[in-house]
């Protein structure tokens, strides 16, 4: 069964770090505000929601996908990051749906069940 991606309304990207490289998530994020149209989340210097480490989140149109993915990929400063798109599925946005650059780490999908 094909999935329709017009159902795709964004993406997020999800900047892992810890804080032994808080810093180096702050210059991913000042190139990701500063070179394309991103919408900056908050901080979270704790595990929130399924993600279980701090991290910050990154939300983009689809038309910037082919433009900020690659720049992750190159930019990425060794943090993991997790992207996916926003489909109204949650569960499947985070698992099935999603990418990793870096290590994939352990979600806690049942967050996203409740």
């Amino acid at each position: 069964m094909k999935e329709d991606i017009t159902k795709i309304t964004g993406f997020h990207a999800h900047i892992y770090f810890d804080p032994t490289n808080r810093d180096a998530a702050g210059r991913v994020r000042e190139g990701l505000s500063a070179s394309f149209e991103v919408k900056l989340g908050n901080w979270h210097d704790l595990p929130i929601g399924p993600h279980p480490k701090a991290m910050y989140q990154v939300a983009f149109l689809p038309n910037q996908f082919d433009k900020v993915v690659p720049w992750l990929m190159l930019n990425r400063e060794g943090l993991d990051i997790l992207v996916h798109p926003e489909t109204g599925d949650d569960v499947a946005d985070h698992t099935d749906h999603s990418l990793w650059l870096g290590d994939k780490l352990a979600l806690n999908i049942e967050s996203l069940r409740r």
